[in-house]
């Protein structure tokens, strides 16, 4: 390796300064910014009924997202949502590159934010660095601290909203100001507070380019036709400077006055006219810097732009094309499996366990007895009512106390039930039987569980297997 590469390759990050630009991108990412957070900081508080409307209760184990509330057993359904996230996230890409990454990831929404208190105590680029350039100074002292007291408390509150989605957030705030919370409530806000400055505020760029998994395998879903941030390069090249009094219109150079802009607003430090790169983010800060450029020089905006590889050849863009069309119809095939899974869910679940202490025995009046161990599970918002049926050998009876089967909404109980049928209805040792358990105010809401019932083999089957063999 030779010294310039090893240097290179060792060498020290030097930290970036995105210098301050104006434009449509960038109120565009304001409004994605206010976008985000508003949704982040204002759903902990919505009530949906008398809860949150979003509550993740771990300890009780549910998830109330609105009016349907999941369990355990539903973890399919919020499996299939982040199936279909993922999948949106793929046709995104597919469409228009990393505008999830420059507009709505909380990597870059945090940074922003620390950006802006970064320049209101420590002022824009050129006051950083020169801030930077003088040591350790009173004065960067004061700045610094000041800037990272009021990113902790943009921390702690962005923490606590996070936490407010696991508990209410109205019970949260009071609990935690008389120190009455739950220990992993204030580990969880501990460890939310320290994450942020330090992936937001001192990593910044490079987690989006060394940590970030998506910048990696993001190709894998681009083409020709995916809408990127380019240089055009036919027009702006070569670069060249535009002395004082010169037109525009006359040069002999191409449109790039390589003024540099373009990479002084960058997040992460590039150069643009390099062509397509992982660290890009595409928040078109750039395009931004480069369009003001070209509006002074007299010269049409557009020398970078949101553009596709083909157009910048001169071909036609496709928008309706395999990968768009695969990532589009699995989404639609997910989310109306989906919408018709919750439409026809039952909000009842029922376990069904033999009590295996005792194969069976015979009851008083010569019935053979089973008895089973029942799990009932009521995951509707009202009480309910159930009613115990069973299908079998001729004869079979399932023996219970009704109020048992009375449910408060969320309650889950464990009860005994007994079945028994005559000796003679039992053709085999083993035999099958079906509890269907039904709501008595909603018969619709109704589940079947499948069980064996053991006995002895009646006299009349074993003389007909005899007569038979003979």
């Amino acid at each position: 390796m030779s010294d310039d590469a090893e240097r290179g390759f060792f060498s020290r990050h030097v930290r970036v300064h995105p210098k301050i630009v104006h434009g449509r991108f960038a109120n565009l990412r304001i409004g994605a910014l206010v976008a985000t957070l508003g949704v982040l900081y204002g759903l902990p508080w919505l009530t949906w009924g008398d809860r949150p409307a979003i509550w993740l209760d771990l300890p009780r184990r549910k998830f109330h997202l609105f009016g349907l509330v999941l369990w355990p057993q539903d973890l399919i359904y919020l499996t299939a949502l982040l199936i279909i996230a993922a999948l949106f996230l793929f046709l995104v890409t597919a469409l228009a590159g990393r505008v999830w990454c420059g507009y709505a990831c909380p990597q870059t929404v945090f940074t922003q934010i620390l950006v802006w208190i970064e320049r209101l105590f420590e002022g824009d680029r050129a006051k950083q660095l020169r801030l930077e350039r003088g040591g350790w100074t009173v004065e960067r002292v004061v700045r610094q601290s000041s800037k990272g007291i009021v990113g902790i408390v943009f921390s702690v509150a962005t923490a606590v909203s996070v936490v407010g989605y696991f508990v209410p957030v109205r019970e949260l705030l009071p609990r935690l100001l008389a120190g009455t919370a739950a220990p992993a409530s204030y580990l969880a806000i501990l460890a939310i507070s320290g994450a942020i400055p330090l992936f937001a505020g001192r990593m910044r760029e490079q987690v989006c380019i060394y940590m970030c998994p998506y910048a990696r395998f993001q190709s894998a879903m681009f083409d020709r036709d995916t809408l990127i941030i380019s240089y055009d390069e036919k027009r702006g090249e070569p670069r060249g400077p535009l002395t004082r009094g010169e037109d525009g219109a006359a040069r002999t150079f191409g449109a790039c006055v390589d003024c540099s802009l373009c990479v002084q607003v960058c997040p992460t430090g590039i150069d643009i006219r390099d062509g397509l790169q992982y660290q890009c983010i595409a928040c078109a800060s750039c395009i931004d810097a480069c369009d003001q450029v070209m509006d002074r020089v007299g010269a049409p905006r557009g020398l970078v732009r949101y553009t596709t590889l083909d157009a910048l050849e001169g071909r036609k863009t496709r928008i309706a094309r395999p990968r768009v069309l695969v990532y589009g119809g699995m989404i639609a095939l997910l989310v109306a499996a989906l919408s018709y899974a919750v439409a026809h869910r039952i909000p009842l679940e029922l376990d069904v366990l033999r009590d295996r202490s005792a194969t069976y025995r015979e009851v008083g009046d010569g019935r053979i007895e089973n008895v089973y161990r029942l799990r009932v599970l009521n995951m509707d918002q009202v009480a309910h009512s159930y009613e115990l049926d069973i299908d079998g050998p001729e004869g079979i009876e399932v023996v219970y106390r009704p109020g048992d089967l009375r449910l408060g909404p969320g309650e889950i109980r464990d009860l005994a039930v007994r079945v028994r049928v005559r000796p003679e209805a039992l053709h085999e040792r083993s035999s099958k039987i079906e509890l269907e358990l039904r709501s008595i105010e909603e018969p619709q809401i109704a589940v079947e569980e499948e069980s064996r019932f053991l006995g002895p083999k009646s006299r009349s089957a074993e003389g007909s297997a005899g007569g038979s063999s003979s």
